[in-house]
């Protein structure tokens, strides 16, 4: 039975057909960001917390023995965290790579109809960038477990080989269909491509949209408050906190110890939350706008796609317009149109979908 998708227009059709680059990438995008949405909630449950509770217990008893004087201990403790600083980094790596590569997938089958190659050529560097952004992850998950059995490098263990094999197809695909987008926009005469993702703009599509550019400016907003008010002064609160626990194991004074090592541990989870918080909100932000263009493409009824749409939209523009008001003291009473200009009719406007 031929679906929506196919009835709507031939040219989307045509972009989506059985097996082609765009429902490869489109697919595989979304498959990627699915995957590594679920490990990282898999990884923050069961793996990031007790990890760092070994990091701070081993923190703790390296700089207590160092306040004993026993080395040998220094030395072990210090060895077990560098080995929980490791799988942490290599989980939050590959959940990274994973998603990151999902969106690159999805920008890509956006643009696919602009890329001046045969569709069979496409569709080869669609399988190339899918095995590659899925090769990439795994192997950096299995870093630490492989490390350097067999490897013919002295430092670079046959899964960081595979992995930065990985990297380069996935970069070799991008770069192939840059290429080919650069082809497009030089040849001459330009064949015209119309297409459906950028003529359709249903109200789902509408508020993944400027959901995700609030969400994304929220992100810079959010990430410039901290780099300019808590940045620097977490650095410096690292330094002095560090040098408080050298002091303090080479005076004898416990007490000072534990509170340099109760300090720092605050210091750091405050510094991890707010840097995760940041890096979460653009990227959802970033996830909604990339969803709205494939919004034609989504077999789901209005009603599971946005329900009561226009309770929801009134509300919001309610709410957002007496919040203004009330910051500004100003008000706006006229209809929302593109020639207002005041901060409650552009209010108004970015929420009345």
């Amino acid at each position: 039975m031929p679906s929506r998708t196919d009835e709507s227009s031939s040219s989307g059709a045509e972009h989506f057909s059985r097996l082609s680059a765009r429902r490869l990438l489109l697919l595989g995008g979304i498959a990627l960001i699915v995957v590594g949405m679920i490990f990282g909630d898999i990884f923050a449950v069961f793996v990031l917390h007790p990890n760092a509770a070994r990091v701070g217990a081993g923190l703790d008893a390296a700089v207590h023995a160092a306040f004993a004087g026993d080395r040998a201990s220094v030395a072990a403790n210090f060895t077990d965290v560098g080995s929980f600083l490791e799988n942490r980094g290599t989980k939050v790596d590959a959940h990274v790579h994973v998603i990151e590569f999902g969106y690159l997938a999805l920008l890509l089958a956006v643009m696919m109809p602009w890329v001046a190659f045969a569709e069979k050529t496409k569709r080869a560097v669609a399988w190339v960038f899918l095995a590659a952004a899925t090769l990439l992850p795994a192997d950096v998950f299995f870093i630490q477990y492989v490390g350097l059995a067999h490897s013919p490098l002295k430092a670079i263990g046959w899964a960081s080989i595979f992995a930065d094999a990985g990297g380069v197809c996935v970069l070799f695909a991008t770069a192939a269909y840059l290429a080919g987008l650069y082809k497009y926009f030089r040849s001459w005469p330009k064949v015209s491509v119309s297409d459906e993702l950028f003529s359709a703009r249903s109200a789902t599509a509408r508020v993944l949209l400027a959901g995700g550019l609030v969400l994304i400016l929220l992100g810079f907003a959010h990430g410039a408050y901290y780099a300019a008010v808590d940045l620097y002064s977490q650095e410096a609160l690292d330094y002095t906190l560090l040098s408080n626990m050298a002091t303090a194991s080479v005076s004898h004074d416990l007490p000072a110890l534990d509170v340099a090592l109760a300090s720092y541990g605050e210091s750091q989870g405050d510094k991890a939350v707010k840097i995760a918080a940041h890096a979460h909100i653009i990227e959802f932000g970033l996830l909604a706008m990339i969803l709205s263009f494939v919004q034609p493409y989504v077999s789901l009824s209005e009603k599971w796609q946005r329900p009561r749409p226009c309770k929801l939209a009134s509300s919001r523009k309610r709410l957002v317009s007496a919040w203004i008001q009330f910051v500004l003291g100003t008000q706006c009473t006229a209809p929302a149109t593109a020639k207002n200009t005041g901060w409650i009719c552009v209010a108004n406007r970015l929420f009345d979908l």
